[in-house]
């Protein structure tokens, strides 16, 4: 177990630094986002790029892994839309974020840092490449699209299925502006081509990429800072169970069934599953006023998540 703590350990104290300094006074809450979007606009797209651009697009193009996790998460969002929906009675937007925090894993923040301590930087910046792209082209959209459909931006008197369509469009276009998108795409076209970058330039984008780890767990601790669960414990405990147990698990019953990869790809992907939700559920639940179950959701599921990783990690590794 002591080697087990060895590697989860270090992510949560980082996160538990981040909590403190912020809970301290050295850092403002509002001061993460400042530190997020560091994170989001310039370490992880050079983290990304070096982890395509380095090596043959049919070593990072993995189709079981795609497959495996987005299925997992498919099946985990609709559980968490049809528990929201029919067992608690929640409106449709209640429900996509209620799914969205069941299913959509923080794969940069957290669930690259904790895999980088199991395999290395090499195998972890291609797990979240891949993560990323179904994240980025497929949950969220689906989820926000769902979530939009109560209000959307189609006009009045459209059905349902306009709504959805209009904001799965309006999802479309913010996929051109997210710099973690460019970077997957530069690393694939620098794959693809064999090109490299000066010594210079490369050096200094390692030195972003580098950074990334340290950065997004500070953000993801000092972000937890001042939020309380209160009387909101019910859903907490729900979407947590869903996210640190019914996820990884979907994703491992994907793994065993869908055709043999590489064994540290098949740990990778149950553990990127197994991970927190995405630090800015909050944010993106704020629109449609669900924010405080989606903070309060965070926290918990964040809490929780140094058990259920440990323990996943301990058992992945027997």
């Amino acid at each position: 177990m002591g080697s087990v703590l060895a590697i989860t350990g270090p992510i949560y104290l980082v996160l538990a630094a981040g909590y403190v300094a912020t809970r301290g006074g050295l850092f403002q809450r509002a001061e993460m986002r400042i530190f997020g979007k560091y994170v989001i606009h310039l370490a992880l797209p050079a983290l990304l790029f070096n982890a395509l651009s380095q090596r043959s697009v049919g070593e990072v193009l993995n189709p079981v892994f795609i497959v495996a996790y987005a299925g997992g998460a498919l099946v985990a969002m609709a559980f968490g839309i049809v528990w929201a929906r029919k067992v608690t009675g929640k409106s449709i937007s209640a429900s996509a974020i209620s799914g969205m925090g069941m299913s959509c894993p923080n794969s940069g923040f957290i669930g690259f840092p904790l895999v980088a301590q199991l395999f290395g930087g090499a195998t972890a910046g291609v797990g979240l490449a891949l993560a990323m792209i179904v994240e980025n082209f497929l949950l969220l959209p689906l989820a926000l699209a769902i979530a939009d459909s109560d209000t959307g931006d189609a006009p009045a008197g459209s059905t349902r299925g306009e709504r959805i369509r209009a904001a799965l469009a309006q999802s479309g276009r913010g996929l051109v502006r997210n710099p973690m998108i460019h970077g997957i795409v530069a690393g694939f076209v620098f794959s693809l081509f064999g090109w490299q970058l000066p010594e210079p330039v490369a050096k200094a984008v390692n030195l972003f990429a580098m950074s990334t780890a340290a950065v997004s767990l500070m953000v993801i601790g000092g972000s937890l800072a001042g939020i309380h669960i209160g009387r909101l414990w019910r859903d907490v405990t729900v979407i947590a169970l869903g996210k640190l147990l019914f996820h990884p698990l979907a994703t491992l019953a994907l793994v065993w069934l869908l055709p043999p990869m590489q064994r540290e790809l098949q740990v990778a992907v149950v553990v990127m599953a197994a991970v927190p939700m995405l630090g800015i559920y909050p944010i993106l639940a704020q629109k449609h006023g669900h924010d405080s179950m989606a903070a309060a959701a965070q926290l918990g599921t964040t809490v929780a998540g140094f058990f259920t990783l440990t323990g996943l990690v301990w058992a992945l590794r027997g």
